[in-house]
């Protein structure tokens, strides 16, 4: 081993040229930190004083410029200089298919593929369009016939005082919402008396206040202050693992709160970690607010399937956590199946890998906390639980808040100053939001603080107790139905149903017929109702409807006139998931 040894003198510049003994014992100490340095260096030094010989390799190289020379010198210098060139773009292109096969997988880029080519035949294209023209027009279900007398310009003179009895009209004509609609309204009673009634009153009090100008309104500065903080008392703020410093903002809706906890996280994550392309993994049951989010701020969004359970696939997100990774979700509860996502679990993972969890509370927020004051089996989901960075928390749902608030909650203010945006080279002058609107209600505020402080501990109890109970009446009265099964195992007051008896989306068109507004889902297909203080008092009737109409399905298969069943159905076979987004826009756009 003498003879064969490193390039010492390029290890080791003068003026330290040692000997085998002083390199040994180099070797020694530099094998036992980092012996790929060594391997890589390995060559012959002749009991390691002998430098290498550069004339040889500049030899060697001489010799295989001649070669390469030789061996080119029939070619045309045209294609030497195109053949990289074109090589680089056969690569990009491969690159470009291989990014699009992992990003949204085989099958669905080989349907878009087929189905693009098939619309360049003549006369395909008009076609396709054509009878998706059909289906919009029966989904809108008469609503461009009534638009028909819808005003489009200011009258020539104002209605003054009268306008009131045209509202009273035209709310006339509305649904009657009171007791059959999936969620919708969470409040119990008729919108003229008891809690509503005091809502009402405290919208109508601060109707012309805004928030954005607290110099003027200290009143609702207050009140969201204070709403902020007794929601946050429900979801860990004042316990010792939450480190104290839990903050928030009301904001207009459970869609605008999880928009802003996903902004807020990008950016906090590339000031944290210096991440520039996002990306966050959610559930194939999380809301679709995540993926509002993931097109407004430009994050890639993975979705993976739910267990067995119905509950979020924690190996499935931790196979897809990579660096660009700045946020996982999980929710309580899922919108479609009212599941409890393992949060805790969740939480280990994220506290893990150095990332961010959003906690979807916008159903649970007002209900999962008095349900384990209550003794009800509630597993923990909120800041009590580490890695949690973000929560959001509806107060017009469970609140019993005027429609319009909600409140989303972080860890720490280090967190939430990523969510403000502020502007100093504005002429207007210095300026700061909290939110996305600048401008804001007032009175929602004021409505939601008035709920709050109305029901009190107390009435949040009794209401929970209530519909909770309601809740385990109806899963027990779905069981009864032989042709029904719960999906999941619900933990608070939604429960879905699907069949592989009878077409659920047929059994879904008549309950409408019956005045039940009704959620359908899909994947499975089924249908959901998230109760409420309204279906306390009716919830048997729900029931006793919702068997007739098994019934009639079993006995006479097949859809009714008007329904829209053959759509639901058709909407989750179809391969094409771009030809379904089409519709759904279309639909949109023809109908607001």
């Amino acid at each position: 081993t003498n003879s064969n040894f490193p390039f010492l003198s390029f290890l080791f510049p003068p003026p330290i040229q040692p000997t085998l003994t002083h390199f040994t014992s180099h070797a020694t100490l530099l094998s036992f930190k980092s012996s790929p340095f060594l391997s890589i260096r390995i060559g012959i030094a002749d009991d390691g004083r002998k430098k290498m010989d550069f004339d040889s390799a500049k030899s060697s190289l001489v010799r295989l410029r001649a070669s390469a020379n030789s061996f080119l010198s029939d070619v045309e210098p045209l294609a030497l200089l195109l053949a990289p060139l074109l090589t680089l773009l056969v690569a990009r292109v491969v690159q470009s298919f291989l990014r699009c096969v992992h990003d949204n997988g085989a099958k669905p880029l080989i349907v878009g593929f087929v189905m693009s080519s098939v619309k360049l035949v003549p006369g395909v294209k008009r076609y396709i369009d054509a009878e998706k023209q059909k289906v919009v027009d029966q989904m809108q279900s008469g609503t461009k016939s009534k638009r028909a007398g819808w005003m489009s310009e200011l009258p020539k003179e104002g209605l003054g005082p009268v306008v009131i009895e045209k509202l009273k009209e035209e709310k006339d004509k509305d649904v009657d919402w009171r007791g059959k609609c999936s969620g919708t309204v969470y409040i119990g009673g008729t919108e003229s008396e008891g809690h509503f009634a005091v809502i009402n009153e405290a919208c109508s009090m601060f109707a012309h206040t805004n928030p954005l100008h607290l110099d003027v309104f200290p009143s609702i500065a207050r009140f969201e202050a204070e709403v902020v903080a007794m929601t946050a008392s429900l979801l860990g703020s004042k316990e010792t693992s939450s480190e104290g410093e839990i903050c928030g903002n009301m904001t207009s809706g459970g869609t605008e709160s999880i928009l802003l906890a996903m902004k807020t996280s990008r950016d906090y994550m590339k000031a944290k970690k210096g991440i520039r392309k996002p990306e966050m993994i959610i559930p194939v049951s999380a809301h679709s607010a995540y993926d509002k989010a993931a097109q407004y701020f430009n994050i890639k969004l993975w979705r993976v399937p739910v267990n067995k359970e119905f509950q979020a696939d924690v190996k499935a997100i931790r196979r897809l956590i990579n660096r660009n990774t700045i946020l996982i979700v999980g929710s309580a509860p899922g919108f479609p199946h009212g599941v409890i996502d393992p949060i805790e679990e969740l939480g280990e993972l994220a506290s893990s890998r150095g990332i961010c969890l959003h906690v979807d509370l916008c159903l649970g927020g007002f209900v999962l906390p008095f349900a384990r004051m209550l003794g009800y089996p509630i597993p923990s989901f909120d800041f009590t639980v580490e890695g949690v960075t973000s929560v959001s928390v509806d107060v017009h749902k469970y609140g019993l808040a005027p429609k319009g608030t909600s409140v989303v909650l972080y860890r720490n203010h280090e967190i939430r100053k990523h969510q403000f945006v502020a502007v100093t080279e504005w002429s207007g002058g210095l300026y700061v939001s909290p939110t996305v609107a600048g401008s804001r209600p007032g009175s929602l505020i004021a409505g939601a603080w008035a709920a709050m402080i109305s029901l009190g501990l107390q009435g949040y109890l009794e209401n929970t107790k209530a519909i909770m109970e309601v809740s385990k009446q109806v899963q027990k009265g779905v069981q009864e139905i032989p042709e029904l099964f719960i999906i999941g195992k619900p933990d608070m007051t939604i429960v879905a149903f699907g069949s592989d008896l009878v077409d659920i989306f047929e059994v879904n068109d008549i309950m409408t017929s019956k005045g039940w507004h009704l959620n359908a889902l899909q994947r499975p297909n089924s249908l959901h109702i998230c109760l409420t203080l309204q279906h306390v008092s009716i919830y048997k009737d729900f029931l006793v409807d919702l068997k007739e109409s098994v019934n009639t399905v079993k006995a006479n298969p097949g859809p009714i006139k008007g329904g829209l069943a053959p759509i639901y159905g058709a909407a989750g076979k179809m391969p094409d998931r771009g030809m379904v987004q089409d519709l759904l826009v279309d639909y949109m756009d023809g109908t607001c």
